[in-house]
């Protein structure tokens, strides 16, 4: 499909890719990771064309369809809804409706053949541009993403950055390219909308390349990982599981090979230091000096900040009730958001407050720290120390500090080596520690802020999504801290792996009540799946059967549901064969003179093949859901 090779690329004075190579095929799902500052972004704009090669030659065809998402999109801005933000992904089929109209309104006054040829062709390039269905696609695919058919009226500038970079994700997946191009398409994605476009790309039929920090993300959706590092492509043909085990064999024979040659200079050197001034032996350092000028130097392997330890250290201990909590109604004017709700903290519970976006969950985590107003009663314990971070709360960093003088009370106390060694798990290293806040990314001032919250030596924490806007290193370090953390936290987070392996519990709200469930996130996980199946396949069986006013038992058996499912399948087959075979008649019609010619009849037909692509349509979903449900 595409291919660079032996390319260069310099950015800013300083050289991203030296010599390097990189190619994809049709279909292929390949994830593209390496560390930030390495120009996995950057590389996505080169393929795209917005930057050109240094050196090197980059080859596709020229009909090739690229689509790119990268977060730069969110500032543009629409007057339009959403909905029709959306639906422009279908521009040929947009104007080709505008030129079906103004054909049907001269049919009006003129009957002419030439007219009607027209009218005709007109009409099957409406159908191959996807005319008949964009308005229900267009509106499903926004649903999955999480806007409801009631607000996909609203007009796109009312909505945050967020959740306009979801509706620039339903206009790119729904002009389906040939090669997506996705740079952190999981961030601002609830769960559900993130499961969602998950299964979308597993069945995606073109590729795509993901730069993602959602570890579970890149599992579940990609089959080969390349990794850029000191300024190569480094290839690994399997998924993220599959490239941490190769690499770490690779980075064993890459050590071992750099050790020796590091030997192996030695010895030149110690040669050429002894007997350069020698005439008898002059020639022979001569010719080692040249050897090792020309010597192809091999790496050694880059430290990786995964294996740092951080301890984040509590000042003493918390009671063994850290709070409990009576909510009885929290609303915004008149949406009631959580109610009826009674709750309790104890010392040691790591807490995953899970859902999606709009439930209230950034709404709880406010009340538990006490800077939202509530109808009913929050009771702290004895000797608890909160700390809280959030996105949106990095008002409380001072913008005329430096990184490292926001920490000077840390420095004092634990030393400025210590302190320097923890910015370098949230990406600050170097030179950067002395950069001031107000020069500063959202994203670098989020990482301060988060470092600031797990140094406050506090026993119970309150976090807001603390994996955004770190990378898949730093995520594992702040994995490592919290499974040792000797306190109590509550964390809102969208990132599964993360959450998997923090959790002891998990805080969910259904039906406007707060709700617990006594395991970590894998069994809730489990759990809400079980039932999540069982309900599909009891409404699957019930709509299979319209005509029947049988209800069918789902038997708790395995078997008996995969039987009941296939029956379902065959069903739901037999029923696309019928579609096809009568809109593959409809079509046949315009064939016929006579009816091409009546402008009421072709409008008739074409309203009834309308229909039937719908109906297709949907149950060509049912079939993609039951197959789902029988993998399972």
């Amino acid at each position: 499909m595409i291919a660079l090779n032996n390319f260069s690329f310099d950015f800013g004075g300083r050289r991203l890719y030296n010599n390097a190579n990189f190619h994809i095929k049709e279909g292929e799902k390949v994830a593209l990771v390496g560390k930030n500052g390495t120009g996995k972004s950057t590389f996505l704009k080169v393929l795209t064309g917005e930057y050109s090669l240094t050196e090197g030659s980059y080859s596709k065809p020229k009909n090739l369809k690229i689509g790119f998402l990268n977060q730069d999109l969110s500032s543009i801005n629409f007057e339009q809804s959403i909905y029709e933000v959306a639906l422009s992904a279908f521009e040929t089929a947009i104007q080709l409706k505008k030129e079906l109209e103004n054909l049907y309104e001269q049919l009006e006054n003129n009957y002419s053949d030439e007219l009607l040829i027209t009218l005709n062709e007109k009409q099957m390039a409406f159908e191959a541009a996807g005319g008949n269905t964009m308005e229900q696609e267009t509106k499903q695919m926004l649903s999955g993403l999480g806007f409801p058919e009631s607000i996909q009226s609203r007009p796109y500038y009312t909505f945050s950055g967020g959740w306009r970079m979801r509706v620039l994700l339903t206009k790119l997946l729904l002009q389906k390219p040939d090669l997506l191009l996705l740079d952190e398409p999981t961030n601002h994605l609830d769960l559900p909308s993130l499961q969602w476009l998950e299964q979308y790309l597993i069945n995606f039929p073109g590729a795509f390349i993901l730069v993602s920090h959602d570890r579970y993300f890149l599992e579940k959706t990609t089959k080969r990982t390349v990794e850029i590092a000191f300024q190569k492509f480094h290839d690994y043909a399997g998924n993220y599981s599959f490239y941490l085990k190769e690499k770490e064999e690779r980075e064993k024979i890459q050590q071992a090979a750099y050790e020796n040659q590091q030997e192996f200079i030695k010895q030149q050197e110690r040669f050429i230091e002894r007997f350069k001034a020698k005439a008898s032996k002059a020639s022979q350092a001569q010719s080692k000096i040249k050897q090792l000028e020309k010597l192809e130097r091999i790496q050694a392997v880059e430290k990786d900040h995964s294996t740092i330890k951080l301890k984040f250290h509590v000042k003493k201990p918390s009671g063994v009730d850290v709070l409990h909590l009576d909510l009885k109604e929290k609303s915004y004017n008149d949406l009631t958001l959580i109610k009826n709700s009674q709750i309790s903290i104890r010392r040691g519970d790591k807490i995953g407050l899970i859902g999606a976006n709009g439930l209230g969950k950034s709404t709880l985590l406010r009340i538990l720290n006490e800077k939202e107003p509530f109808i009913g009663k929050l009771q702290y314990g004895h000797n608890v120390i909160p700390a809280f971070f959030a996105q949106h709360q990095l008002e409380v960093l001072n913008l005329k500090n430096t990184i490292l003088e926001e920490f000077y009370d840390e420095v004092i106390e634990k030393g400025e080596a210590q302190v320097r060694s923890i910015l370098g798990c949230f990406l600050f290293t170097g030179d950067d520690v002395e950069k001031k806040i107000q020069v500063l990314s959202g994203g670098e001032k989020a990482r301060v802020a988060l470092a600031k919250t797990l140094l406050s030596d506090a026993n119970f924490l309150l976090l807001d999504e603390p994996t955004n806007h770190l990378d898949l290193s730093s995520i594992e370090i702040l994995v490592q801290a919290l499974q040792d953390y000797e306190g109590t936290y509550v964390v809102i987070s969208h990132d599964r792996f993360f959450l998997e392996r923090v959790t002891n519990k998990i805080w969910y709200i259904e039906n406007q009540e707060l709700k617990e469930y006594p395991g970590n996130f894998k069994e809730f996980n489990d759990y809400q799946t079980s039932k999540l199946i069982n309900n599909s396949i009891q409404t699957n069986n019930k709509s299979s059967d319209s005509k029947s006013n049988k209800q069918i038992q789902v038997s708790t058996s395995n078997s008996d549901e995969n039987k009941k499912i296939k029956n379902d399948i065959k069903k739901v087959e037999r029923a696309i064969n019928q579609l096809e075979m009568e809109l593959e008649n409809l079509k046949k019609q315009f064939e016929n003179p006579d009816i091409v010619s009546d402008f009421k009849k072709v409008e008739k037909i074409q309203k009834e093949q309308t229909e039937l692509e719908l109906k297709l349509l949907e149950n060509y979903e049912q079939l993609e859901n039951l197959e789902k449900l029988i993998k399972s």
